[in-house]
C-alpha cells in the first residue's frame, strides 16, 4: 500500500563503492551536488568599480564589488586582473582589491569577460 510517501529513498550504501550520496546517487567521493552547494555565490550581480584610500595612509586601491562568483572563482579572477594590471592585490570578503588606480584597465577587462561593470564613487 503506497500512500504517496517514498518508501525506498534510494541506495545509501553499496559494497562496490561505499557510502552513496542520497541526492545524486553517486559515491560520496564523486558527489557533485555537495560541491556545488559549498560554492556559495558571494556577490549581488551588480559589478561596481571604485577607488578607495580610507584606512590606507593615502595609498589608493581599486575595489571591485558585486561579482556573482564563488570564493574560488573570485581568487582566480583576482589573479588574472593583477596580472593584467601588473600590480598586487587581494580578495577580502566578497571584494577584489587591486593596488593603485586601475579602474580603466579593470573596466575593459571585465567588459571583455562579459560583465557589465559600472564606475562608482568619486
Amino acid at each position: 500500500m503506497n500512500d504517496g510517501l517514498n518508501i525506498n529513498p534510494g541506495l545509501v550504501y553499496s559494497t562496490d563503492s561505499g557510502r552513496m550520496c542520497p541526492d545524486c546517487g553517486r559515491p560520496v567521493g564523486e558527489c557533485r551536488c555537495r560541491r556545488e552547494k559549498k560554492q556559495k555565490i558571494l556577490g549581488d550581480g551588480r559589478v561596481r568599480i571604485s577607488r578607495q584610500t580610507k584606512g590606507r595612509k593615502g595609498k589608493g586601491v581599486t575595489v571591485i564589488t558585486g561579482l556573482p562568483l564563488s570564493e574560488e572563482d573570485l581568487k582566480e579572477l583576482a589573479k588574472k586582473l593583477k596580472s593584467k594590471c601588473g600590480c598586487g592585490g587581494t580578495v577580502k570578503d566578497a571584494d577584489i582589491e587591486i593596488q593603485g588606480d586601475q579602474r580603466d584597465r579593470i573596466m575593459a577587462e571585465l567588459t571583455k569577460l562579459g560583465y557589465k561593470p559600472k564606475l562608482s564613487g568619486g
